[in-house]
């Protein structure tokens, strides 16, 4: 690899060179995943930087051709890239199955994207691979604040009506739903439940550290529906298979984030639930707020919920102008001095 260098005054007023390699973008992403597996990354956060990586090569490959080393790379080119992603880019461009032609990804989209390419540029520039890191002088975009990501009570009812119990899969769904509405638990931890992560005694779901994204073990609790559910589930699982998880398709295979999103989409659809998003992340948003709406302090909140940051948990705790009247009707300062009249 050919050295880039500079010079760096050191305090005795001496001189030294401080050598940076060129590196070209495989050879970037290949640093930065070691060093990002050596710190214990789930492999599936190495896949996303990747994928992620691969779109913001891939492009620069057609849009900047005569770019071969990472150290080329400029703020203004990253600004171009992402007025790219806002308004050119083809959505689900080489995608086998879906057709579109539909432009533009999300602000949400368009932040994921950028956390990852921010995360490796770090890196680098802390394994001083890199003189300058381009993306220290760009900002995630800002995003409005969605209103619209939890479910009302009405709209629960709907959707819980929706599932056929009689039929393992309705049943299935069902409990997965309830137990989401009942713990706020990610999907990822739902759909890894093994029947010894119950105590149905205690009832507490515990959680190990391999379970959760932040690696920390938590314990749970769900109510006594809940766990009588899913010892139901449980027990009628051991009638035709042999594994102990919880949350199985028809032939016994685990069912994935991506198939029950489909289901609860489905169920969304079925209720006549429309303008709102159906993924198992809406549920933790209606349970993070119903739990507030019913009293519950913000402190157990964030423990139950598994949130290492108190600004994250506010995020999920959206409320609607109904919350905030009936809100302001209870607590104004106002009807402690001002007379109710008859």
């Amino acid at each position: 690899m050919p050295l880039k260098k500079r010079e760096r005054r050191v305090p005795n007023g001496a001189r030294t060179i401080q050598e940076f390699p060129r590196i070209t973008f495989e050879q970037a992403l290949d640093f930065a995943v070691a060093a990002k597996k050596a710190e214990g990354l789930r492999e599936r956060t190495l896949i996303d930087y990747a994928k992620n990586y691969g779109y913001f090569t891939d492009w620069v490959k057609k849009a900047h051709p005569d770019i071969e080393y990472v150290d080329e790379i400029s703020p203004q080119i990253i600004r171009d890239h992402i007025t790219y992603m806002k308004y050119d880019h083809i959505r689900y461009d080489g995608h086998r199955n879906i057709k579109t032609e539909d432009v533009g990804l999300s602000d949400t989209s368009v932040n994921i994207r950028l956390r990852t390419l921010k995360a490796i540029f770090n890196q680098l520039e802390r394994d001083e691979l890199i003189e300058d890191n381009p993306f220290a002088k760009v900002k995630l975009l800002r995003q409005d604040v969605d209103l619209t990501n939890c479910l009302t009570d009405d709209e629960v009812k709907a959707i819980l009506a929706q599932p056929n119990r009689r039929d393992f899969v309705g049943f299935r769904d069902y409990v997965g739903i309830v137990t989401l509405l009942d713990s706020g638990c990610r999907v990822s931890e739902l759909l890894g439940l093994r029947a010894g992560d119950i105590d149905f005694q205690t009832r507490f779901i515990v959680l190990s550290g391999e379970m959760n994204k932040n690696r920390k073990p938590r314990m749970v609790p769900i109510s006594a529906h809940v766990a009588k559910l899913l010892l139901q589930l449980i027990e009628e699982n051991k009638q035709f298979f042999s594994t102990d998880r919880i949350f199985m398709s028809s032939f016994g295979e685990p069912v994935n984030a991506n198939n029950f999103n489909k289901r609860l989409k489905y169920y969304g659809a079925k209720a006549g639930i429309s303008g709102k998003k159906m993924t198992a992340h809406v549920y933790r948003h209606t349970w993070a707020r119903a739990m507030v709406l019913n009293g519950c302090d913000p402190f157990t909140i964030q423990k139950m919920g598994g949130w290492a940051d108190m600004r994250t948990m506010r995020r999920y705790v959206q409320m609607d102008t109904s919350d905030l009247r009936r809100s302001h009707d209870e607590f104004s300062p106002t009807t402690r001095f001002i007379k109710k009249r008859y």
